[in-house]
C-alpha cells in the first residue's frame, strides 16, 4: 500500500512537471529583456544558394544555411549607424528609422534597403511578403495554384505584403510566362509573418518560403 502510495505520488509530481516548465518558460518570455523605444528590426537576405554567416551591428552574428535566405530579425538604435558583416567582411555602414522593420540584401556590392512594414495591424491575420530577388525579372508575380493573384508587377529588387487569413494553399511565382515549381503554403497561425522569395532568374524563376523570426534582444 505504501509502495502504491509512492508511485501514485510520483506520477502525480511527473505529470505536473510539464506544467511548471511551461509556466516557468512564459514568466521568462514576460521578463525577458524588451527593446527599448525607438529600436529598428532589421535582417539580411542572401538570394545566393550557399550558406554565409551574417551579423548586424553588435549582435552575435548568425549562420545562414545552404538555402535559407534571410536572418532573423536583430534589434539595433533607430536613426544610429551600424555596420553589417556578409561572411566576415563589411558590407557596408549604414542606419534606418526607429519603430521600423527591414530587410537588407546584398546588389552590385551595395546593401539595399527594403522596407519591411506590416501591411496589417490585425492580430488575428497571417502576413504574407513577396520578395522579386530574381536577377533579371522586371516584374514578378505571386499567385494561388489555380486561383487568385495575390501580387502582380513587383519590381525587381522590392516586396510587397499583405494580410491574410491563416489557410492553407499552393502557391505559384514567375516573371511573365515563367513559372518556378509549385510551393505548398505551410498552415501559418495568426500573427505569423510568412516571407515568399523569388530567386533564380526571369527565364527559370525559383520560389522559396520561409517563416520570418525575431532574434532574442539582448542588453
Amino acid at each position: 500500500m505504501k509502495a502504491l502510495a509512492v508511485l501514485t505520488g510520483a506520477l502525480l509530481l511527473s505529470s505536473a512537471l510539464p506544467t511548471v516548465a511551461q509556466a516557468e518558460g512564459k514568466l521568462a518570455q514576460l521578463y525577458a529583456p524588451r527593446p527599448p523605444a525607438g529600436s529598428a528590426f532589421v535582417r539580411v537576405l542572401q538570394p545566393a544558394a550557399g550558406g554565409v554567416q551574417v551579423q548586424v551591428g553588435h549582435n552575435p552574428a548568425q549562420q545562414l544555411a545552404a538555402g535559407q535566405l534571410a536572418s532573423s530579425y536583430n534589434v539595433v538604435k533607430g536613426g544610429e549607424p551600424f555596420t553589417v558583416l556578409i561572411a566576415g567582411k563589411s558590407a557596408g555602414t549604414l542606419s534606418v528609422a526607429a519603430d521600423s522593420y527591414q530587410s537588407l540584401v546584398l546588389h552590385d556590392g551595395k546593401l539595399l534597403v527594403l522596407d519591411d512594414s506590416a501591411a496589417s495591424d490585425d492580430a488575428l491575420k497571417a502576413e504574407l511578403r513577396f520578395y522579386n530577388l530574381a536577377s533579371d525579372c522586371p516584374a514578378g508575380q505571386l499567385q494561388v495554384q489555380a486561383g487568385p493573384t495575390l501580387f502582380a508587377d513587383v519590381p525587381r529588387q522590392t516586396s510587397q505584403a499583405r494580410a491574410i487569413n491563416p489557410v492553407s494553399a499552393t502557391l505559384t511565382a514567375g516573371c511573365g510566362a515563367a513559372q518556378a515549381k509549385p510551393l505548398p503554403l505551410p498552415q501559418l497561425q495568426p500573427g505569423d509573418h510568412y516571407a515568399l522569395f523569388l530567386t533564380g532568374s526571369a527565364a527559370q524563376p525559383v520560389l522559396r518560403g520561409e517563416l520570418s523570426s525575431t532574434a532574442p534582444y539582448t542588453r
